[in-house]
């Protein structure tokens, strides 16, 4: 559990007694922060479920600030499948904290590189995502939808720190 100068990273636990409410929350946040289609907020129980996810998430001030998902498809291997942060806890550290507490666990299960997908577009999440040592890949023409791509970013932990 990494602490905040205002608040706390958590990993979600499905036997917490607060559960419920945290996936509540964080689904009412994934509807408001991405498009319909890029949603997981129908699935996000499912993705919970499996055995290689988790999710983090800052909690301030009595709610959910933001929060990451990963998953360990396998052994080496990660992906950073959602990264967010509500917009009055923005440019505070909550998203650089849940992606460096991403990255620890990551570290942790012995995974050598982590990948993710972002909308170019987004450039303070991409220069967060830089200054954490993610590199860009390559650019995957209509990621998301017909007329937005992606860069399809990494970042080899067998060689940072």
């Amino acid at each position: 559990m990494a602490m905040l100068a205002e608040g706390v990273i958590t990993e979600l636990n499905r036997k917490s007694p607060n559960y419920s409410k945290m996936v509540e929350e964080v689904v009412k946040m994934e509807k408001k922060i991405f498009p319909k289609h890029e949603s997981l907020s129908r699935s996000f129980d499912d993705e919970l479920s499996k055995k290689n996810a988790g999710l983090l998430y800052a909690y301030v001030n009595g709610e959910v600030a933001g929060y990451a998902m990963y998953s360990c498809p396998t052994s080496l291997q990660a992906l950073i499948s959602k990264l967010a942060v509500k917009e009055k806890y923005r440019r505070q550290g909550y998203g650089e904290a849940l992606l460096r507490e991403a990255i620890r666990k990551c570290q942790t299960r012995k995974i050598q590189r982590i990948s993710l997908h972002v909308d170019p577009s987004r450039t303070p999440a991409v220069d967060l995502y830089k200054k954490l040592g993610f590199r860009i890949d390559s650019l995957v023409a209509k990621y998301y939808s017909a007329d937005r791509d992606a860069y399809r970013m990494y970042l080899d932990l067998s060689t940072s720190e």
